[in-house]
């Protein structure tokens, strides 16, 4: 059974204000584990399109744009099997048996704010969790003031710095619970931000 990824949900309560959904300091019910559990990782949130593998016996049985089975050839999303096998290429693939989510980014996806050369598929389980995870997240109050702050101010982007050294800011945070919960910030959930934002 395929499944599409589950939309994650900000942990702070959002409202509208001037057509916009915007975050307030009043957490979610439900999402009190993003502050208060020390095993949450806030993992940088790529802006690129969700893609899925399902693996069998080690072998990738079909690839998923969401809901949309991927044809290894095909003519309108080969840029998403060409990002996969460079996935690959460097060594990306240490997944077992299952169903396995990730983003494609590249030169097609979002007006490829990353700027590289063709498409990378960035698997959730292994490169983002081990190397887009913010060691600053435990550093910081957990209260929205600070983390606000942070957004503001000195968040950056973990993947475009590994790569070019640049500081840009990044789309967002995942955090990510042991057990499987997730939620989301964006910069554009924020009050101060002014540039154009994420469609709901």
């Amino acid at each position: 059974m395929v499944m599409d990824m589950l939309k994650i949900e900000s942990p702070f309560i959002r409202h509208e204000v001037d057509g916009d959904y915007i975050v307030s300091s009043e957490i979610a019910e439900g999402y009190e584990w993003v502050f208060n559990d020390k095993n949450v990782l806030a993992i940088e949130k790529l802006d690129g399109t969700n893609v899925s593998l399902i693996i069998e016996d080690g072998v990738v049985k079909s690839v998923w744009n969401r809901t949309e089975r991927i044809p290894f050839i095909n003519k309108g999303k080969a840029h998403i099997i060409s990002g996969i096998l460079e996935s690959f290429q460097r060594g990306y693939f240490e997944l077992a048996d299952g169903q396995f989510f990730g983003e494609l980014i590249g030169k097609k996806v979002n007006g490829n704010p990353y700027k590289i050369d063709g498409h990378l598929w960035i698997p959730f389980a292994t490169y983002a969790r081990n190397h887009l995870s913010y060691t600053s997240w435990g550093k910081y109050p957990k209260t929205f003031d600070a983390i606000s702050a942070w957004f503001e101010k000195d968040l950056f982007s973990l993947f475009i710095r590994r790569r070019t050294q640049e500081i840009v800011p990044p789309e967002g945070i995942v955090f990510t619970h042991p057990d499987g919960r997730l939620a989301k910030l964006r910069r554009d959930m924020f009050s101060w931000y002014t540039e154009p934002r994420h469609k709901e």
